[in-house]
């Protein structure tokens, strides 16, 4: 039987705290669909693994972080632009409904504030405040974090992760190359769904598993959804439940991935409707099992012990 992981990036501002002009649209929309996604999870009983950035556990700071060894303005945006808008900076309002949800997600860690692990200016030292201010603030609402997703699936910094006892993270799985290669094999997905990557999760030299995506759920938008849609059907719907029958025939998983900012219209709660209501059938069903990472990567941990 296989599996089926959805991962949230719960990020609200801090998914842009690095752009000039951060897409206001998306940011404001974050709150109430993260609310939908509760919602719509406990309707059909789906545990996700929902990575916070650390910064939304805080029910205030000073915008400073003295103690933290960021980039030389870093913390910028928070001090000028946001200092009127809570809302972007802090949500623990979200975690903890998210934590009373009558379904068993989990909260992982998504870093402190989103910082890129990837950057070849992300010393180590730093690296390690991300994961450990992260880890203090989760811990004054009971989390203990298991899975780590890195901002942007920009993997680096592994050996922290160990450090800190993580289980596992999401990886890049075969997002690489130049953006005319990943936009060939989007328009690849579409064509052929059964292209989509399913995941076997392997146990990387750290001793961490390695849980890779297989799709973004809001990977093809624009003008090109639009006409696909009209013409035939939503294309990512049929990539996803493509993903999840193959998954369940096949021992392998289907890692579903999005941020609650992507869903901003009625045609995009409809997709995920569509999706997450097609998943429940399955499981009721009995050919899928719905799990979070940390339970991939534990279940992953006892066969390669056995």
């Amino acid at each position: 039987m296989g599996s089926l992981v959805v991962s949230v990036d719960a990020e609200l501002g801090w998914g842009f705290a690095d752009h000039d002009e951060p897409p206001t649209a998306r940011v404001d929309a974050a709150r109430d669909a993260w609310r939908f996604l509760l919602d719509l999870f406990q309707t059909h009983d789906l545990p996700a693994t929902w990575a916070v950035v650390g910064h939304l556990f805080l029910e205030d700071c000073d915008g400073v972080h003295a103690d933290h060894p960021a980039p030389e303005g870093w913390f910028a945006r928070e001090r000028s632009h946001w200092r009127s808008r809570p809302g972007v900076r802090f949500g623990p309002n979200l975690v903890q409904a998210t934590l009373s949800s009558p379904v068993d997600h989990e909260v992982a860690c998504h870093s402190f504030s989103h910082v890129l692990f990837d950057d070849p200016d992300l010393t180590r030292e730093m690296a390690r405040a991300e994961v450990r201010a992260a880890i203090d603030a989760a811990a004054d609402h009971g989390v203990d974090f298991e899975s780590f997703v890195f901002p942007r699936n920009r993997v680096g910094h592994r050996d922290v992760l160990a450090e800190f006892d993580f289980s596992c993270y999401r990886g890049r799985g075969t997002a690489t190359g130049g953006r005319v290669r990943r936009t060939a094999r989007k328009l690849g997905s579409v064509i052929d769904p059964d292209r989509v990557d399913l995941v076997r999760p392997t146990v990387d030299e750290y001793g961490l598993v390695d849980v890779g995506p297989s799709l973004f759920l809001f990977g093809f938008e624009g003008w090109a959804r639009s006409v696909t849609e009209r013409a035939w059907c939503d294309p990512i719907v049929r990539q996803a439940t493509r993903g999840i029958d193959r998954a369940s025939r096949e021992d392998a998983v289907c890692h579903l991935w999005l941020h609650p900012n992507n869903v901003r219209s009625e045609r995009d709660r409809r997709r995920m409707r569509e999706v997450v209501a097609h998943a429940a059938t399955r499981r009721d069903e009995g050919e899928l099992r719905i799990e979070t990472m940390a339970e991939v990567a534990d279940r992953v941990r006892a066969a390669v012990e056995a």
